[in-house]
């Protein structure tokens, strides 16, 4: 019973409201005195209970003495509440959004490896048509059921990989230098884009209190998501030129992209690692 008070009291009725009709569906027609037995609630407060609801159609009163009440049919009420919650949703959704013209998605820091999982999680449920992400292996064994799932209902994956990746479905670029970056950030990245409207850019901490240093940022901020998915489609690019073009690539450049590395950060860059 205290649910469905509890429950009527989320549609707008107040405690003595809920706790009236409630005792009118177990008994009608009913006396005022009647039903403040019924609701255990004090009979001038019944009363006056009864004349609200009363305007508010939900229960009706007799023209005989002693006055008695019955109530509005639960279907009835149900589907008056769904009109008038409708309408009101209705409303807000055409005018909201004029109130801030320019209104920008916003970014949010998350922090907290639990909350950092479950945020990345709902990304990849909501996802409809594609996912570009970048994880280390042992972070996508986390959410490996998660993309399999949005895999099979035909969601696109494109990963790139870290650290001796494997994937039996999904298109795959495996990054190399996975411990090197991973040592020189102190943490693993994490990067997705999906469906051109989330993304999210991180890090997830190597050390064994990670509090501190293990956090996120969310964003639906379609600029923001269109440079996080740029910057993975880039690695994925630069993956796949290096692959098939290795002895050109380090003939132009030097092992492991030094030459092109000091040109692009110079040579006094503490971050070489890419």
């Amino acid at each position: 019973m205290a649910d469905l008070i509890e429950k009527l009291k989320e549609l707008g009725l107040n405690t003595y409201e809920a706790k009236v009709y409630i005792a009118l569906l177990k008994k009608y027609p009913a006396t005022g005195y009647e039903v403040s037995k019924l609701a255990n609630i004090p009979q001038s407060r019944t009363y006056d209970t009864l004349k609200v609801l009363e305007t508010k159609n939900i229960v009706a009163a007799t023209n005989m003495k002693p006055v008695s009440y019955t109530p509005l049919k639960p279907k009835q009420l149900i589907s008056g509440f769904q009109k008038r919650m409708n309408s009101t949703i209705n409303y807000l959704e055409k005018h909201l959004p004029d109130v801030k013209d320019d209104y920008r998605e916003p970014i949010i820091n998350i922090s907290g490896e639990q909350k950092i999982r479950n945020k990345i999680l709902e990304v990849i449920q909501n996802a409809k048509r594609e996912i570009y992400i970048e994880i280390w292996s042992q972070d996508f064994k986390i959410f490996e059921q998660e993309l399999l799932n949005a895999y099979n209902r035909n969601v696109e994956i494109r990963i790139v990989g870290y650290d001796n990746f494997s994937s039996k479905f999904g298109l795959v670029f495996e990054h190399a230098f996975a411990r090197d970056i991973e040592m020189s950030l102190g943490g693993r990245m994490i990067i997705i884009a999906a469906d051109d409207s989330e993304g999210i850019i991180g890090k997830i901490s190597s050390y064994k209190n990670p509090a501190s240093d293990t956090n996120i940022i969310w964003t639906r901020n379609q600029s923001i998501v269109f440079i996080i998915k740029e910057f993975i489609v880039h690695d994925m690019y630069l993956i796949d030129v290096e692959e098939n073009l290795v002895e050109q690539m380090k003939y132009i450049y030097g092992k492991g992209f030094k030459r092109l590395k000091d040109k692009v950060l110079g040579t006094n860059a503490l971050y070489m690692i890419h």
